[in-house]
């Protein structure tokens, strides 16, 4: 057992990608996608891994292929304008309780662009009064980009927040067609 009480799992294998926002860095288990981190420079890359690293008990092992392949491929076809769903197994054993219920909502029930109100998301899940919530649990996203916290908006038609920053929710609101292309 690690320090959270799981059974050590088969090792995580993780790379970076560049993208349309900047380096993501990707991280699976035999379970499926288990990370994607923004802005993945060598110091945010290091930090992520250690997480990684305490949270599934074993060292991530470095590697472009084999697990990651096809989430490399499917996030290289989304920032191309061609992927619209993602289709990958997703490991979700990054996040628990509300959390996890909120994402996998927002994973299956906002569609490539579209976008809902934080409040919106918290009725889905029968708690109407929990939109704060709700934003802690898109700041608790393991899985940004593939499970869109990207497309959870303030009601009253602002952005509202976003892990990756604002500048990046923009970006990914205009390739989804949301938002207009920034002029510059």
């Amino acid at each position: 057992m690690n320090e959270c009480g799981r059974s050590p799992v088969s090792p995580a294998e993780w790379t970076v990608m560049e993208s349309g926002i900047g380096p993501l860095l990707l991280a699976a288990t035999d379970q499926g996608l288990v990370r994607v981190v923004f802005h993945a420079e060598t110091r945010v890359r290091e930090k992520a891994l250690a997480q990684l690293r305490d949270h599934l008990g074993a060292e991530p092992a470095e590697s472009a292929s084999g697990l990651l392949s096809g989430a490399i491929r499917e996030l290289s076809a989304y920032f191309a304008g061609e992927l619209r769903e993602f289709g990958l197994p997703l490991d979700w054993t990054l996040s628990s309780g509300f959390n996890r219920q909120v994402l996998r909502e927002l994973a299956t029930g906002v569609p490539y662009g579209t976008v809902v109100g934080y409040g919106d998301l918290a009725g889905r899940v029968g708690q109407p009064t929990a939109a704060q919530a709700v934003g802690a649990a898109m700041g608790s996203n393991p899985l940004p980009v593939v499970v869109p916290c990207h497309r959870v908006v303030e009601s009253h038609g602002g952005l509202g927040g976003f892990g990756g920053g604002l500048e990046t929710k923009r970006r990914l609101l205009a390739l989804e067609g949301v938002l207009p292309e920034p002029l510059f």
